[in-house]
Order: structure tokens, then sequence, then C-alpha cells
């Protein structure tokens, strides 16, 4: 095994790692309610060590990820984040969860942590649910799409916007839900500032320039906690 650095040692507790691996790590360990010394004596490592994949931006060996993996009982990806392409929430749940309500500032921070949402919206054949490329813009959720599209043909009414993350690894996730009346965006002024703002193309790809905007009514969020 590669010599470990030489960090000074912090007593267990916290998962706060500094990087998703250190997070992850520090969760599962946890979660697992082994101290960072047993965990060391499981994969052949020492406690400093795994206090520093914990807490610092490290670039451990294949090897030292195998062994560690191993003692979690989880597989590499897992830890890495690298089988993000698996569907999430099939791992088992802890024991200790509850769901805890978010404030609406909270919910807000959380709405401006991602590129990626879900539009639900009533029509004749009955609802539907669409993911779409999006921003925050003030305190309205607006994303592009093709004039004649399904969710253009929703405007002018209540219609829901969700976001969430799941963490297969810590059994942890969030949620946040947006609830008002869709609109066509129709002033010049914010039609320039969305197209300054959205720099990124549609992941669907076409033409889709026809600028949507949902100003919420109900903004509501939970979390999964542990303990």
């Amino acid at each position: 095994m590669t010599s470990s650095p030489r960090t000074p040692h912090r007593p267990s507790g916290g998962t706060g790692g500094r990087t998703d691996l250190g997070r992850r790590l520090a969760a599962r360990r946890e979660s697992l309610g082994l101290s960072r010394e047993e965990l060391g004596r499981q994969c052949g490592a020492d406690a400093n060590y795994i206090a520093y994949l914990e807490e610092h931006a490290a670039s451990p060996s294949i090897g030292t990820l195998v062994r560690v993996a191993d003692a979690l009982g989880v597989t590499v990806d897992d830890l890495t984040g690298a089988s993000a392409d698996r569907v999430p929430g099939r791992s088992t749940g802890r024991r200790d969860t509850s769901l805890a309500a978010l404030e609406e500032a909270e919910c807000r921070r959380l709405l401006g942590t991602h590129g990626v949402g879900r539009i639900a919206v009533f029509t004749p054949d009955g609802p539907a649910v669409l993911p779409v490329n999006y921003l925050v813009t003030g305190t309205g959720i607006a994303f592009r799409t093709h004039a004649h599209a399904v969710a253009a043909r929703a405007a002018g009414t209540e219609t829901a916007f969700e976001i969430d993350r799941i963490d297969d690894v810590t059994s942890e996730g969030w949620s946040v839900l947006a609830v008002g009346e869709l609109a066509a965006v129709t002033d010049a002024g914010e039609l320039r500032h969305l197209n300054a703002e959205g720099r990124s193309h549609p992941w669907a790809g076409g033409e889709r320039t026809h600028w949507m905007k949902l100003t919420p009514v109900r903004l509501t969020g939970r979390r999964v906690v542990h303990g």
C-alpha cells in the first residue's frame, strides 16, 4: 500500500467531506457505525489517511478505492459517483430517516443550483410531465420550448415544476415543488434578458426559442434527514 499522508488525526464525526468522494465515504462509514480507525483496519490504512480522504480533495489510487469500497460494502462507482447513469433510488433506505420540510428561502436556494427540472401540465389527453432546461429569473422559473409544444399550449393554466436530488450511497435526498400559472414571456426587455442569461442550448435540441415562465404561488420542499 502507498504511504499515508501525514495529517493530524481528527476525531470521527461529521459528514461534511470537502469533495463528493469524501462526503460519500464519511456518510457511508457513519451509517455502518464504523470509526475511522475501524475502517482503516478493514482496508489496510490508518485513521489519518481515512480522515484525509474524507476532508481533502484527495486522488487515491484505484487499489485504495477498491479496498475502501469493499470495506464499506459498496462499489467504487458508488463511492466516486461514477454510477450516475444508474436509475437512482434503488438502494435500501436507512431506518433512522424522516422527512423534514424546507423553508421557502432554502427552496429558492436549491432551485438556483440546478439546470434541469420537470414541468407538469394538463393536456387534452391527460397530465404530462416533461423535462426542461430552466433558469431562475427573479421570482420566476423560465424555460425555452417550441411555440407549438405541449408546454407552450399549457399557457394560462396551473402548472407544477419539480427538481430533486437523490444520493443512493448516503440514502439522502431532497425535492422542491413550485406551483403557479404558466405564461408565455412576451415583454421585449424580459426576452432580451432571458436570451442573454440562457447561454446554453436546451438538451432536446431543435428550434426552441419560445420562452415560458412559471411564477410560483406555492413553493415547498422536503429533505430526507437521518437521526
